[in-house]
């Protein structure tokens, strides 16, 4: 991960760390090369992405940032259509070149505890990798914003900061299929209705740094 990426981001997550110290969130990173990646999203750890997890009729909702228009819109992360291949920008969603990411919501409709929350990418290079926070509500919360602004800390307008997902590899091969399983050792990571992703891109060398997202699962306690 380039240096200026790491300080835009390291800047993001300070305000939250005192939250992640008293959690008690694991997050489980798997990453497929090669033969590995297929388009089954088969993993060691994380399972694979589910057609009817509670998030298949959910609502999305682009919060900030714009997406690149040569990918799908934001129901392709919900629909349980996957790549079948690693450079499919139609089947993935992501933000627009020169940009540093954005934000979306997940709305389930009504408030349910949530056993795991798992994400799911594949591209050949840098954009492979995920680098995001993952914030919650139920929706009752005081002062509760359903769309803070990207400069404006989720966690002081409502939301309940959940933990923060970095699959960026310290060495070798960025690219690739990249699942990712976000729970919690109590069995559940809170009761919420709205998810809300604070994505980043993974490297600022270019303008391509926004992550293939391909699909995102919530699944029901």
């Amino acid at each position: 991960m380039k240096l200026a990426t790491k300080l835009i981001f390291a800047t993001t997550i300070l305000v939250s760390l005192a939250a992640a110290l008293n959690a008690q969130v694991r997050i489980a990173i798997d990453h497929n090369t090669g033969a590995a990646a297929t388009s089954e999203f088969k993993f060691q750890r994380v399972p694979s992405p589910a057609r009817d997890d509670a998030a298949s009729r959910a609502r999305l909702m682009l919060v900030d940032g714009q997406l690149d228009s040569n990918g799908a819109d934001l129901n392709a992360l919900i629909d349980g259509m996957l790549p079948t291949s690693e450079d499919e920008p139609s089947a993935n969603i992501f933000f627009n070149a020169r940009s540093f990411g954005g934000r979306f919501r997940i709305d389930l409709g009504s408030a349910i505890e949530i056993a795991q929350v798992n994400s799911y990418s594949w591209h050949p290079s840098a954009r492979g990798p995920q680098l995001y926070k993952l914030y919650g509500s139920d929706g009752t919360e005081a002062g509760l914003d359903l769309a803070p602004k990207r400069g404006v800390d989720p966690a002081s307008r409502g939301w309940k900061f959940i933990g923060t997902v970095n699959t960026i590899p310290d060495h070798g091969q960025d690219g690739g299929q990249y699942g990712v399983s976000i729970t919690d050792q109590r069995g559940s990571l809170g009761r919420f209705r709205y998810l809300l992703f604070d994505c980043w891109v993974t490297e600022s060398a270019d303008d391509f740094g926004n992550t293939f997202y391909s699909e995102i699962d919530v699944v029901k306690k």
